[in-house]
């Protein structure tokens, strides 16, 4: 099966799916919510350099969505998001409904070790590394895969998922594709399409903060506590609301000491922020 001699199959339901699959080699994965723009689509071609069909699967799910976020209100695009794959040489969409994906309520689920998981996204939204490894768990357990592709702009959830696979020996290698940003060095997302001009303009504050504040990782004449309220002000001075700017170490998201910081440990600089009624998450390893 490939992209360039077959036409793109959109599959809608987990019986099809695995006959799709049947007589195939193991499957390239890429797991999406839809509302796809090209950090999506790079993610793509990333899992065409692996061999073996490739299967994007579009599925907002409900278990990662706070009561009060904004579950209703995300963009379903399908039909755009299948115009955007097929070109990139996606052989199948998996597009389940909810009821397809969950015909029980979901009372089986995935919890990641609140070391990792209960700081930073964790820690402001409880419960979302559980609803997201659940439905990751669910959704390789549909698919299949021999690699999965995810990408580092959401840092911790790539990590999260790279431990699930790690300590239930399944058999699939995940894969972590850059960041994609725009010319201004916004990374691209899809709550992106939520903002207005003026706030698309304002929006590269985050990576110009990160930027700073990854600057001063090796300066230990500031302390840690200091560079970090320093790029928190710099946002609130703008309109802002930060969830979290930090510095953090790579191997565990654990705060490093002046030490490692001056020995070279690499690090990640990391934050979230509200602009406006928009939630915006970014990341910078340094």
């Amino acid at each position: 099966m490939s992209g360039e001699e077959f036409p793109m199959r959109v599959i809608h339901t987990l019986a099809e799916l695995r006959a799709a699959l049947a007589d195939q080699p193991r499957p390239v994965f890429v797991p999406t919510m839809g509302n796809l723009h090209a950090g999506h689509l790079s993610l793509v071609r990333e899992a065409r350099r692996h061999g073996g069909p490739v299967v994007v699967s579009i599925f907002v799910n409900r278990l990662q969505f706070l009561p009060h976020e904004d579950f209703d209100q995300y963009p379903r695009t399908l039909e755009r998001d299948c115009a955007l794959l097929e070109p990139e040489g996606c052989d199948i969409v998996f597009a389940p409904s909810e009821r397809e994906l969950y015909p029980q309520p979901q009372s089986y689920k995935v919890a990641p070790p609140p070391a990792l998981a209960d700081l930073l996204e964790g820690h402001f939204r409880p419960g979302f590394f559980t609803g997201v490894c659940t439905v990751v768990m669910k959704l390789f357990q549909c698919v299949q895969p021999s690699v999965a592709v995810f990408g580092q702009k959401d840092y911790q959830q790539l990590q999260v998922i790279q431990g699930m696979v790690e300590q239930f020996a399944m058999p699939i290698r995940v894969v972590g594709a850059p960041t994609v940003r725009a010319e201004d060095g916004l990374a691209l997302s899809s709550r992106n399409g939520y903002l207005g001009a003026q706030e698309r303009e304002e929006a590269i504050a985050l990576s110009t903060a990160l930027r700073e504040l990854a600057h001063g990782a090796r300066d230990v004449t500031q302390s840690l506590a200091e560079l970090e309220a320093a790029a928190d002000q710099a946002l609130r001075s703008r309109g802002w609301a930060p969830d979290y700017l930090t510095l953090r170490r790579r191997s565990d998201l654990l705060p490093p000491t002046d030490a490692q910081r001056v020995a070279g440990e690499p690090l990640v600089a990391l934050g979230a922020a509200r602009l406006g009624a928009t939630r915006l998450i970014d990341n910078l390893e340094c």
